[in-house]
Parts: structure tokens; sequence; C-alpha cells
């Protein structure tokens, strides 16, 4: 059965559960309604989504380093209570967001704090690129909308497939970890530092480089 975004919508107000997590609930129940709802109760992501409006105000600063110091993460994951920040199913997951940011190099958290520039270059480059391609002008608009939306969700971290499971999103993975806690829990930010980036390396030109050598 087909499932259509005024199920999804209307699965959304009933459960409060997110837009993916409705969707899925839909179509792992063939479009039951009453079967997608008692999936997420099962799942506790009805109830996740009741903790996110709550504040979240403690929680943990982590650092992560890979590949032999060349990679660096800080990142800043908040609980509620200073309590679940000890817990080490908290802890597993704020480590786990850390390795994944280090793997996967988001630029922002959510979609909603990508400038507004960045995102008009980008749209300037893909319609340049479009039509460069040939694409009719026609579709311009429908065509630019799919590929911004694609673009945004490999580098904001919350739509980015879980590295160590890429049938979730981040997103999916906090909901269900707010699940099994009992707590709201936001990833609010982080930076991330590789070793070398923004510095010009200088290129040597390699005929140039042999000439010289030979001529020591």
């Amino acid at each position: 059965m087909a499932i259509s975004a005024s199920m999804v919508k209307d699965l959304r107000e009933k459960t409060g559960a997110g837009m993916m997590d409705c969707k899925k609930a839909l179509e792992e129940n063939s479009g039951d309604f009453d079967k997608a709802v008692d999936w997420l109760r099962t799942k506790g992501l009805s109830k996740a989504a009741k903790k996110a409006g709550r504040v979240a105000a403690e929680g943990l600063v982590t650092s992560y380093i890979h590949a032999g110091g060349r990679i660096g993460v800080l990142l800043e994951v908040n609980s509620e209570t200073d309590f679940v920040a000890r817990n080490e199913g908290f802890q597993t997951f704020v480590r786990d967001i850390a390795m994944h940011i280090a793997a996967l190099a988001p630029q922002y958290v959510r979609v909603d704090e990508i400038p507004e520039e960045v995102r008009q270059r980008e749209h300037e480059v893909l319609k340049a690129k479009a039509l460069e391609e040939g694409k009719k002008a026609d579709f311009l608009d429908k065509i630019l909308e799919g590929q911004l939306k694609k673009w945004a969700s490999e580098i904001c971290l919350m739509d980015q497939k879980y590295v160590k499971n890429p049938d979730v999103s981040i997103e999916q993975y906090l909901q269900e970890t707010i699940a099994k806690i009992g707590e709201n829990i936001v990833i609010r930010r982080f930076a991330r530092y590789e070793l070398g980036e923004g510095i010009e390396k200088k290129q040597e030109n390699f005929a140039e480089e042999v000439a010289a050598q030979l001529k020591n």
C-alpha cells in the first residue's frame, strides 16, 4: 500500500513521533493506522517525541581523537539531569555521535542552521551545473529542490545516516536513545578539526623537482 503524506501527517499529530518514524510505522504495518500507533508505542518513539520539548541543560562535553591524531572532535550533548549524564547508555550515545562526526564530517547540526548565503551559493552552483548539462528550464525548480534537499541532508548531522547503522538517521538514533533513557536529549553543537585543513600546501612540480635533484 502506498503511504501518503497525509497519512504520515495524521500519525505524527496523533503520536508526536518524528516524520520518518511515522512513515516507517505505516510501511511496516501496510498502512494500518491503529497498528502503526501500537508499533510506535512499542518502540517507545511516541513517548520520545513528548519528551522533546523539555529543557535539557545538563549533559556532557566530550572529545574524540581519530586516525592517529589527524582528526579531532569536540561535542556537547545535553540531558535534563546530571544523573542521566552519568548514565552509561547516554555516554555511549555521546561517544557514538562524536565518532560519527569524525567519520562523516557534517558541517551543521540541523538544516535550519545552514546560513541563507550558503544555501543560496549552493543553489547558484547547482543551477549553473544543471543548465550546463542541458536540463530544461521548465523542470529546473523541481530538480534544484531535490538536489538542495540531498545536499542539506549530506552536510547536516541530524539527517545523515548513522555510520554504524546506515538503516537509521542520527535523528532516529537520537529518538531511540531518548525513548530508552527516558529524558530529553539534545545534540547542541560540535567542532571538528582535521590536521592541515585550510592550509594551502605547496605543490611541487614533479619534473622540476627531478631536474633540481639531477643538478645536485
